[in-house]
């Protein structure tokens, strides 16, 4: 199967941290969570910008962030009750979640902090695992 890839930037990134920011920077919080492991830049970064902790597990009344959702099987094995739940991109739009980009067309993402290199052989090792 091939798919088209995009390749997202820092400067793409920053965009995305600046949308969510100011639509959590109201929201009361425990702190925020990052899902393992795309989701820790995120956590990391909103951290610093909102002035909240970063968790080292998620809790009630976190903000629960992830990089993408592709499925939701993540964002739905939560076993806590977040103050929001955000991701920077989405492929599958929902209601309760937050995100500062929505994707068409399903394609392979590549965040800044992969290797395209890398990156390039994961999506052709997740085609593969499908056939």
């Amino acid at each position: 199967m091939s798919c088209n890839i995009l390749r997202l930037t820092w400067h793409d990134f920053q965009i995305g941290v600046d949308r969510l920011h100011r639509s959590l920077k109201d929201i009361p919080n425990t702190g925020i969570y990052g899902a393992p492991r795309g989701g820790l830049p995120l956590a990391v970064t909103l951290s610093h910008y909102l002035e909240t902790p970063l968790l080292l597990e998620p809790q009630d009344g976190c903000i629960w962030v992830d990089d993408i959702i592709e499925t939701g099987k993540t964002v739905d094995s939560l076993t806590c009750t977040p103050a929001a739940k955000c991701t920077w991109v989405t492929k599958k739009p929902r209601g309760d979640v937050l995100s500062a980009y929505v994707v068409f067309d399903n394609p392979w993402i590549v965040f800044p902090w992969e290797d395209p290199i890398q990156a390039q052989q994961d999506m052709a090792d997740y085609y593969a695992s499908r056939e």
